[in-house]
């Protein structure tokens, strides 16, 4: 601490304010640096480097995840106390209302979940759900459809209006791309958007068999809503966007270059969703 703010400070007043004293802390200058100190500064660099490229969402657990596999032979408990050394932690989570609507006729379905949030191929099982992004410009929606297999978000879609096209989007974005076979589960909540004719319409033609959540019951499409709090805590500023292009280009960064392919799921092993996918096909 003294030593980084020598020229803002007289040492002898910084050493009384730390209560340490002056030729202590020349002393300390005189020896020379050991190899674990060069390691440190070494890696404190890199610590840096990974906490800001992923906009300060990571915690010490990924650190050292990504470290090892930069080939850093690194411990926890090593990284940890860095990083609170240098002032480097994760965002805290915040609250977030839910939008869900509903209180309509439409005809709901079964959940055939029952919380059971896992899958034993791609394209078995997709969660669906819907959350806003707020701009200057007013609210931006957001429609994802996420694989169960892999936490991987296959479909999405994004408009400046709440309606059943956006949720219709997403999957059609997810059936061009994945391709799922006949009997793929959709799971949602029981929100107008997913209720809707044209949503069921959209599962008829692709031979998706639709699954709700209960009513009122948010856990029942956990992981959906899991996703966007990692987007809305670990990517989206605080300071909110200016208009909506803006935040939808940050958007799909996140999910097509971070969350995708980048960002470690404890639930997959410290994996990214691709490299998941990759391992399991054996690539």
């Amino acid at each position: 601490m003294i030593h980084r703010h020598v020229g803002q400070y007289a040492v002898r007043k910084m050493c009384r304010w730390l209560s340490v004293s002056a030729s202590g802390y020349y002393a300390w200058r005189a020896r020379r640096e050991s190899a674990r100190d060069r390691e440190d500064r070494r890696l404190v660099v890199e610590i840096r480097a990974l906490h800001e490229s992923t906009r300060r969402s990571y915690g010490s657990p990924r650190i050292v995840a990504e470290l090892r596999g930069r080939g850093w032979r690194v411990g926890r408990h090593r990284v940890a106390r860095l990083m609170r050394r240098e002032g480097l932690r994760a965002k805290p989570r915040r609250r977030f209302r839910v939008t869900t609507r509903s209180d309509h006729n439409h005809p709901v379905a079964i959940d055939r979940v029952r919380r059971r949030f896992t899958a034993p191929a791609p394209n078995r099982l997709w969660v669906s759900d819907i959350t806003y992004v707020w701009t200057r410009e007013g609210w931006l929606y957001l429609a994802i459809i996420l694989d169960l297999f892999s936490r991987r978000v296959v479909g999405w879609s994004m408009g400046s209006r709440l309606t059943s096209a956006l949720a219709v989007d997403a999957l059609r974005m997810a059936v061009g791309r994945r391709r799922p076979s006949i009997g793929l589960v959709v799971h949602s909540d029981r929100g107008v958007q997913y209720a809707s004719a044209e949503f069921r319409k959209a599962l008829l033609a692709c031979g998706a068999i639709q699954s709700m959540s209960r009513k009122g019951n948010c856990y029942d499409n956990a992981v959906a809503e899991s996703f966007f709090g990692s987007l809305k805590i670990e990517w989206i500023p605080d300071r909110w966007y200016d208009t909506r292009a803006e935040a939808r280009r940050d958007i799909v960064e996140y999910i097509e270059a971070f969350y995708n392919c980048r960002r470690l799921h404890s639930t997959l092993g410290r994996l990214s969703p691709q490299a998941f996918e990759r391992q399991a096909a054996g690539a």
